[in-house]
């Protein structure tokens, strides 16, 4: 009688369920999946966080409050970020190339365990070089991709961010000497910090002056800067020129990091079945935190 009980109350309770997480193997470790829906019918919308080794997850409802009404979301920590690190380490370290095949392989998954034959996928900065992998080899497993402050052309991106800040800073002397030892391409792991920290410092944020930080961001870069030295050979206007899916770019018109001029260039050469460009004037690098209000406006009214 309990166990008919049981049943009877997880038959009515499951519906109304709104976010469940799942750890399937993908990649040969186990990955952090959080679906949020009151209808699995609902199209399926991927986030694939920027970074790399940052996640999304937590701060999810303060962007996605008015895109649950339309769609199922999901979110991915990623291997070495997020849930995912806390659950299990990857055992090799993360690649470009290995981070691609997951992104797959986390599609294939929902597909799957949702049943839906296509879903639409949205990456944010580095999420766009495991998105625009997806665009290219697999387009028929989409509805449509939404570019938000998309890696490009990340070397031409950091030489222009390099030069802005050094005209920026060049009446601060720790500053100019600091962005002075920078080289293009990074080198060491020092040329990406002083690159980041006086980005940071331009933005407001006093805290990256501090020794706490330049030690956390040089601990990241044990895991992280092989891959964004893969990441820097990315060129896109170069290597596709074409894509076979509709595709939407979101960009702040303030971003210097992933950089907008660059991104708005390629966005008017590229052909695609539909394309759509959305500048969000009061946002920089982080348009979902920045605007999320418009940020999903602008997901709502392309997806009718």
């Amino acid at each position: 009688m309990k166990k008919t009980l049981l049943m009877v109350w997880l038959v009515f309770w499951a519906p109304l369920c709104w976010a469940y997480t799942l750890t399937p193997e993908i990649g040969g470790i186990k990955q952090v999946v959080e679906i949020n829906t009151d209808d699995a019918a609902k199209p399926v919308l991927l986030f694939l966080s920027g970074g790399p080794g940052s996640s999304m997850m937590n701060n999810a409802p303060a962007f996605t409050d008015k895109l649950k009404s339309r769609f199922t979301l999901v979110q991915w920590d990623q291997r070495d970020a997020g849930r995912t690190l806390k659950l299990n380490a990857s055992p090799v370290p993360p690649s470009v190339a290995l981070m691609q095949v997951d992104t797959y392989q986390v599609i294939e998954f929902l597909r799957k365990e949702l049943r839906q034959e296509k879903i639409y996928l949205l990456g944010s900065s580095w999420g766009n070089v495991l998105g625009f992998h997806i665009v290219r080899n697999h387009p028929e497993l989409l509805h449509a991709y939404f570019a938000v402050n998309p890696v490009v052309s990340q070397l031409a991106s950091e030489t222009a961010l390099l030069a802005t800040l050094k005209m920026h800073f060049k009446d601060n002397p720790v500053a100019t000497e600091e962005l002075n030892r920078v080289h293009i391409p990074l080198a060491v792991d020092e040329d990406m910090f002083y690159l980041r920290k006086w980005l940071f410092f331009k933005e407001g944020k006093q805290y990256v002056t501090s020794t706490e930080f330049k030690n956390g961001f040089l601990a990241w870069s044990k895991t992280w800067s092989p891959v964004w030295s893969d990441v820097m050979k990315v060129d896109l206007p170069s290597t596709l020129p074409v894509v076979n899916c509709d595709i939407y770019f979101l960009v702040g018109r303030s971003d210097i990091q992933t950089s907008t001029q660059i991104a708005t260039a390629y966005f008017d050469q590229l052909a695609a079945p539909k394309k759509a460009l959305f500048v969000f004037d009061n946002s920089g690098h982080q348009i979902h935190q920045d605007e999320p209000d418009k940020f999903q406006r602008v997901i709502l009214a392309a997806t009718q």
